[in-house]
């Protein structure tokens, strides 16, 4: 069973920076495709970035030069560090690990996301005021 906890969301002005980690237990790198979603109310939830063995770093367009993911294998922490922050990265932010699908991370980056194949966390605010 893959648990994941989230922490160092927080409130912002716009383009400032925050980091978020995602302490993560009870699964095993080469299997798994983790990273980060959003949802913001009203709006579905959406991939951010993932880090997946076979797939290497990957990113929604809406964020690539700005946000960048990041793993500690001794640490078993997954961080998203977020830089030059808009008020439309306002979100919940969720870190989550799906299997992966035949070597690749298309089930974390698959729309909409179905929330069942994957593990999630409790999500963690990130808020950016203009």
């Amino acid at each position: 069973q893959v648990r994941l906890v989230e922490s160092g969301g927080g409130s912002v002005q716009s383009g400032g920076s925050l980091r978020l980690s995602c302490a993560v237990s009870g699964y095993t790198s080469t299997y798994y495709c983790i990273g980060w979603f959003r949802q913001a109310p009203g709006k579905e939830r959406e991939g951010v970035a993932s880090i997946g063995r076979g797939s290497g770093k990957m990113y929604d367009d809406s964020v690539k030069g700005r946000f960048a993911i990041s793993e500690d294998n001794e640490e078993n922490t997954v961080d998203l560090q977020m830089n030059n922050l808009k008020p439309e990265d306002t979100a919940m932010y969720y870190c989550a690990a799906f299997p992966l699908y035949m070597g690749t991370c298309m089930h974390f980056w698959r729309r909409p996301v179905f929330l069942g194949d994957g593990d999630w966390g409790q999500g963690t605010q990130v808020t950016v005021s203009s």
